[in-house]
């Protein structure tokens, strides 16, 4: 296929699927839409990244779509997690179809939201000019808010307004921020269709008027901030994970938040060549993430619920990833190999808690004692992505967490590198305590009896849930132990372009 039609593609494939989703009916051809749908959409994705990461950069529609070394692999990336996901949600909402739980209406609509949301994720990454990237993102605010409350309750209403209005601000921050960066372009002469356009901001970064330029980006950093759920803005976000469905939560955490940090990765070279590379902007970023991570060690020690602990998790996560932005160097490549760590460990815990909710009746973990022997696939998947996640050798999570404290040992900030190993030590002890009960734990007497998985139906289930667990997990131990070539100098493409080297 043709490059500018893969752009295309990317974000027109979804967007039919959608309709055909909301058209659809039973409930059961909806959710067979939305799954393979995203399954092939997932596959689509995962080429045309690889495909920027190998070869050169290639655009569309007049420069305002383009795929290059950092795009290319948020968008792999987000192929790989939406992918897994569709085809999770496919077992997950299964049982609901079949009792009729789940209402022909609300499978269309969902099935819509969930491929809307590709759609509107893909035209973030594959977007050249920074308006249309800021239109994607409030694109995914409006069409992922509905994805919380499938199941209506109040709790699922209350965190979806919340979701929508905390975001909705957030977003109208880079909305201003977008426009100081159009104001701090109006010395170089560019036509109103080039002023946003990245790729002839980032050549002449250095003439960009460096006071409207640091203001746009503080603004740029608090609006994406917000929706990326870093502290101290995150408010949004336990509620949102926690009561959104888990293949929404998976798809939330394990890539929707990296979308909005990708937002600031594309600023970032602007505001350091506008500056003069004097760091300016990224130790704003690299403040923001060392909050977020000491802010979510403080939250992590106090939870029981599993969907909550891992929301505070994300707000963790996403700390280090922004905190080895800020440091530069290699922090930008741990940075981005911690975001591929963090979107498998992550989306294969979610996948984990949100079945185990279901065989056992609750997401609160000293409520899933012994679940790893009453549901292996499961239980494996939850203790192995718990684990991973605290960053326990030799998980790659481990590994990119090593390389972010060795740029702050290499920079000389021992002020940031010890307060950074004060959090992942209150993380680490706060997530270790509650990872152990699924494995070792004693079975609650009133606990809900986990399906045997005898049934055809069910055991096919299990078939596939060993391949989505036990692949992601068995990824995540080879990558801590040997990281491949190509892999290797994919992260440094991407990580050139973050640090303002000109394609």
């Amino acid at each position: 296929m043709d490059s500018g039609w893969t752009l295309w593609a990317l974000i027109g494939f979804p967007a039919a699927a959608a309709v055909g989703c909301l058209l659809a009916r039973p409930a059961r051809l909806a959710m067979l839409i939305a799954s393979t749908a995203g399954a092939g959409w997932g596959v689509l994705a995962v080429v045309a990244g690889a495909s920027a990461l190998c070869g050169e950069p290639f655009s569309a529609g007049a420069g305002w779509l383009r795929l290059d070394a950092l795009s290319g692999l948020h968008t792999s990336l987000l192929g790989m997690v939406f992918g897994a996901s569709s085809v999770f949600a496919w077992g997950y909402f299964r049982p609901e179809v079949a009792s009729g739980r789940l209402a022909d209406a609300a499978a269309g609509r969902f099935g819509a939201l969930w491929l809307g949301s590709a759609a509107a994720m893909a035209a973030v990454l594959a977007s050249n000019n920074l308006g249309l990237m800021w239109v994607g993102v409030e694109a995914t605010t409006l069409l992922t808010a509905f994805l919380i409350c499938v199941h209506v309750n109040p709790l699922s209403l209350e965190a979806m307004w919340k979701y929508l209005v905390v975001c909705s601000v957030g977003v109208a921050f880079a909305f201003v921020g977008t426009l100081l960066v159009a104001s701090s372009a109006r010395g170089l002469g560019l036509g109103p269709s080039e002023v946003l356009l990245w790729t002839r901001l980032d050549a002449s970064a250095a003439r960009l008027d460096p006071a409207a330029m640091k203001l746009a980006f503080i603004f740029l950093l608090v609006g994406y901030g917000t929706k990326a759920g870093l502290a101290p803005m995150h408010s949004w976000l336990p509620d949102a994970h926690s009561q959104a469905p888990a293949p929404v939560s998976a798809l939330f955490s394990g890539f929707m938040l990296s979308t909005a940090l990708y937002c600031v990765m594309r600023c970032l070279p602007l505001v350091e060549g506008a500056t003069g590379g004097a760091g300016w902007g990224r130790g704003l970023l690299a403040a923001l993430g060392l909050i977020s991570v000491l802010v979510a060690a403080a939250f992590i020690v106090f939870q029981t619920d599993g969907k909550r602990l891992l929301a505070y998790s994300s707000v963790e996560h996403l700390g280090v990833i922004a905190l080895g932005l800020g440091l530069g160097g290699i922090g930008t490549f741990a940075a981005l190999w911690h975001t591929l760590n963090h979107s498998l460990a992550k989306t294969t815990a979610f996948f984990s808690i949100g079945r185990l909710g279901q065989a056992f009746g609750t997401h609160e973990l000293p409520g899933l004692g012994g679940a790893l022997r009453r549901s292996p696939v499961w239980g494996a998947g939850l203790c192995g992505a718990l684990l991973a996640l605290i960053g326990v050798a030799p998980f790659a999570v481990f590994m990119s967490k090593f390389q972010v404290l060795r740029a702050a040992a290499e920079s000389g900030s021992y002020w940031t590198l010890g307060l950074f190993l004060a959090g992942l030590g209150v993380a680490f002890v706060g997530i270790l305590r509650l990872a152990l009960i699924p494995a070792w734990g004693e079975t609650p007497p009133n606990a809900k009896a986990a399906g045997d998985g005898s049934a055809p139906e069910a055991a096919g289930r299990e078939t596939a849930g060993a391949i989505l667990v036990f692949g992601a997990l068995g990824l995540l131990l080879l990558l801590g132990v040997w990281l491949p070539e190509p892999l290797r100098a994919a992260l440094e493409a991407a990580a050139a372009v973050v640090a303002g080297a000109r394609p």
